[in-house]
């Protein structure tokens, strides 16, 4: 696939990942209208878990997308931004609906957190490989 083609691909992952935060915070506000809570999580496991699992994906998922960004300026083909986009999706994805449900350790986090880590680690790899000229 030709480079001229990483922005698009980029542009995709950002967009799906804009959409898994914005269900993610959809799934907090849902929960503050549940309880009545308006600040904090007012003691309710449920509220809790919510906002951990939004706040879990708003710390990896900015850093990460930069990196695809950064990828696509530097020529990088738009198989390898999939790869990473998708693999950073899915381990949000995954560690969302494991912490959402419980925030006991559970498979669905623990692959979440994985899949997460090999994103990163591929992302951070690709970028030293594509700074060296």
């Amino acid at each position: 696939m030709d480079p001229k083609y990483a922005p698009n691909a980029v542009a995709l992952w950002a967009g799906l990942h804009l959409v898994l935060l914005l269900v993610l915070a959809v799934l907090v506000t849902r929960q503050r209208r549940k309880h009545g809570v308006a600040i904090g999580d007012g003691g309710v496991p449920a509220l809790h878990a919510a906002i951990r699992a939004f706040g879990n994906a708003t710390e990896y998922i900015p850093a990460a997308l930069v990196g695809l960004a950064v990828l696509a300026l530097a020529g990088a083909p738009p198989l390898l931004i999939h790869g990473v986009g998708f693999t950073l999706f899915v381990g949000r994805a995954l560690h969302a609906f494991g912490l959402s449900r419980s925030t006991d350790a559970s498979w669905p986090r623990a692959v979440g957190v994985l899949a997460t880590w090999i994103a990163y680690i591929a992302a951070a790899a690709a970028l030293l490989i594509y700074a060296i000229p």
